[in-house]
């Protein structure tokens, strides 16, 4: 079991002020059988009127509505949590589903819905035919199959950071040979899902206390991953960047079908062309004393107009 405090700040400046129209942000974790949020606090700066709703998804969605003029945003997000997943996980996989290929129940498939359709055109079946390469036979092993794709991610695509926006393709990532989480995790999702299997993709961070795992800026950073549906075991998380399976240094925020559902904070203002001058991101994830976290317990506090 690990209490961790995680802080992100997101800051955008502008040359001259500007208005600001709604911000969407997914920021808050999201609670699992592996994961406690202990307590979470937002701050903004300018004043802010802030709703919170749940997505389609379950994720917790904050909107902030801004008045008035402003030269800066300042977004602030602190959350303490507690998580308490194995570091050698056992998946209790149901029996009809232990060897692939397999079917879904009916209520099962038509609740994965669209998270088995896959979401990237593959015109010429490079994609198709990528992940064919991986089933040895018919049948196999379930479990080692997801393993197999996801590790051979990794081993065929080099890691690279990247801090502009966007995500590539699955074929672009295949072609470049290179790309970060992100289009690691854009990559296994489709994969599976050309296997028909369901599958979503996961925001939040990486635990990397020991500063061993692929993927971390400092202690921790925003990072992307892979839930893949089985029956028996349920959505078994799958990260690609650090060839690990299981949650024992993820903590998620947000799941959805595309990542360009769970950006963590979207946007939109107006005040000219060129009017932006800055934008800088930043994510601390840290041990926490556990009766620090403890004392915390059950309070979500949100403070507005408050300099980050």
């Amino acid at each position: 079991m690990a209490c961790l405090e995680i802080v992100h700040t997101t800051t955008y400046r502008y040359r001259h002020e500007v208005s600001l129209g709604p911000h969407r942000l997914m920021l808050r974790p999201r609670e699992t059988r592996e994961l406690r949020l202990l307590a979470h606090a937002l701050s903004i700066s300018p004043t802010a009127t802030v709703t919170w709703a749940h997505d389609v998804a379950g994720n917790a969605v904050a909107t902030a509505v801004f008045d008035g003029v402003t030269d800066h945003l300042a977004i602030e997000s602190r959350a303490s949590v507690e998580l308490t997943a194995p570091a050698w996980p056992v998946f209790a996989i149901a029996a009809s589903a232990a060897q692939y290929p397999f079917v879904y129940a009916d209520d099962e498939w038509t609740d994965l819905g669209a998270l088995t359709v896959p979401q990237y055109p593959d015109p010429d079946g490079r994609l198709s035919l990528w992940v064919e390469g991986f089933v040895m036979a018919r049948p196999t092993d379930t479990l080692s199959l997801l393993k197999d794709i996801s590790n051979g991610v990794s081993t065929q695509i080099l890691y690279q950071s990247r801090d502009d926006e966007g995500t590539q393709s699955p074929i672009e990532t295949l072609d470049r040979r290179w790309g970060s989480c992100r289009d690691f995790a854009v990559l296994l999702a489709e994969a599976a899902r050309r296997l028909g299997f369901g599958a979503r993709i996961v925001s939040g961070y990486l635990s990397d206390p020991e500063m061993s795992l692929v993927g971390s800026a400092g202690s921790g950073s925003t990072h992307a991953w892979v839930e893949i549906f089985v029956p028996g075991a349920g959505w078994i998380a799958f990260d690609p960047t650090n060839r690990s399976v299981g949650s024992q240094n993820l903590i998620p925020v947000a799941v959805g079908r595309g990542i360009h559902q769970i950006v963590p904070v979207s946007g939109s203002f107006s005040g000219g062309r060129g009017a932006l001058s800055d934008l800088a991101v930043g994510v601390e994830v840290r041990l926490a004393a556990h009766d620090d976290a403890a004392a915390m317990m059950d309070s979500t506090v949100l403070y507005l107009n408050t300099k980050v």
